[in-house]
């Protein structure tokens, strides 16, 4: 027999990468801008950023309102807005659109109205006089806002059966009450009431220059097309009056809210509590120690109850902004066994914010992750136009967009503490939970109430 000698193999063990240290916060490039309020009342504000020949355009309308009925008649009104106008049909007026090669969308949310369009920056006057239209003689006629009607109530049928909608839900009526913002979403019974007189009727009353702002972002001349926008829209007058939404309520004081979804193979964890504007001094603080928190991949929630206990896919932590107020929402799906588990260390994770500093480390990993996605958000016209029109809504400007990096650079560790002890300790948050109740038990986190 003879043997067979097998040689050895040596496998060289791999150098570790070193990974670079982060290098200083990169600043984001200010635009030039001009900015002008017409007689009307419409505040207009245009962005120079040259490098493709395009334009744009976002028409922000305060929009929010405390009826019963607003949401079905503002979601109604924002879906046939562009059915037709008093001059054209909705093709016709589709088929302008298409010869200037632009678009126009229309969208509404508890907050404002917001029409939204691109277009080659040697259309935007035509662009700006199709909206001077569609603003100021908006049709709604009957036949469309029926179709319109019966395709939103299908929507939302099926928007009700998705857990992510229904625990949102139960989220918001437990943190707002009475409030608007309790109601994001309407009900299948207030939209098959609305009729297309009550949408015209919203129209005249709160589609309005007063309040309202107009931002253009693209390869312009800022203060030549302050001159274009008011020769297109300023006739556009408004006779309604605003109406502001009142102030977010205080977060009550109460149990854990156990949502039954018989079959339900998941559950849906939301955990929600009060945040700060963004103008606030401890605003940047804020978002680094929810960045930290839960914010992104590279979160601590993340790490624990993704990447360490498998218990669910995308845990998250977010810091959101309305016109009346801010709010810090959590969010997990996990399978209906370990929702017990999953909620007690989502718990520790904010035990742990609120009593312990984050690491040095920590904290330039999350202000680089800050800055870099301010600046991503600003890279493109599209994305510069909206976050303008979003801060302008709420009372900021460019002069936020240019302090804020500032801002988030200069927040220190015992900053990051403080706002983790004031806005992520978790008696500051209202739990709900959306499942199969028969399958979890909370009883170890205190009283619990069933719905």
């Amino acid at each position: 027999m003879t043997a067979t000698v097998v040689e050895s193999v040596t496998t060289p063990i791999p150098t570790p990468k070193v990974v670079p240290p982060l290098g200083p916060v990169p600043k984001v490039k200010q635009p030039t801008a001009a900015e002008r309020v017409l007689p009307s009342g419409l505040r207009v504000v245009a962005v120079r950023r040259p490098g493709v020949p395009l334009v744009e355009m976002r028409l922000r309308i305060p929009f929010g309102g405390t009826a019963t009925g607003h949401p079905a008649r503002s979601t109604l009104l924002s879906n046939t807005m562009l059915a037709g106008t008093a001059e054209r049909d909705q093709v016709e007026l589709a088929s302008a659109l298409q010869a200037l090669g632009s678009d126009l969308t229309v969208s509404s949310d508890s907050d404002r109205l917001v029409v939204s369009g691109a277009v080659l920056r040697t259309g935007l006057t035509d662009l700006l006089r199709i909206v001077a239209e569609v603003v100021g003689a908006a049709a709604y006629p009957s036949r469309e806002v029926a179709g319109e009607r019966d395709r939103l109530v299908e929507r939302l049928e099926m928007a009700r059966s998705q857990p992510s909608v229904l625990v949102g839900e139960a989220l918001n009526q437990r943190m707002y009450g009475n409030h608007p913002y309790a109601r994001e979403l309407p009900t299948v019974d207030t939209v098959r009431a609305v009729t297309a007189a009550q949408l015209r009727k919203l129209h005249a009353d709160r589609v309005r220059p007063d309040g309202a702002v107009l931002v253009l972002v693209g390869d312009l001349q800022p203060g030549r097309v302050l001159d274009t926008v008011e020769g297109a829209l300023g006739e556009w007058t408004g006779a309604g009056t605003a109406k502001p939404l009142p102030p977010v309520p205080p977060v009550p004081d109460l149990p854990t809210l156990l949502v039954d979804r018989p079959g339900s193979v998941q559950a849906s964890i939301r955990l929600g509590g009060p945040a700060v504007r963004r103008e606030a001094p401890d605003y940047p603080a804020l978002q680094l120690a929810n960045l930290a928190y839960g914010g992104y991949f590279s979160s601590r929630l993340v790490e624990n109850i993704r990447e360490d206990k498998g218990y669910t896919y995308g845990p998250h932590s977010r810091v959101s902004h309305s016109a009346a107020g801010s709010r810090l929402v959590i969010d997990a799906d996990v399978a209906t066994e370990v929702t017990a588990p999953a909620l007690l260390e989502i718990l520790y994770e904010l035990g742990r914010m609120a009593t312990l500093p984050i690491t040095p480390e920590e904290l330039e990993n999350v202000r680089q992750y800050a800055v870099g996605s301010l600046a991503m958000s600003l890279a493109t016209q599209a994305g510069l136009a909206s976050t303008l029109s979003a801060l302008i809504g709420v009372g900021l400007d460019l002069e936020w967009l240019r302090e804020h990096p500032r801002r988030l650079a200069a927040v220190t560790l015992e900053e990051t503490f403080a706002a983790a002890q004031a806005y992520l300790a978790p008696s500051r948050l209202l739990t709900v939970v959306l499942g199969e109740a028969s399958a979890i038990t909370l009883d170890a986190f205190g009283p619990v109430e069933l719905a």
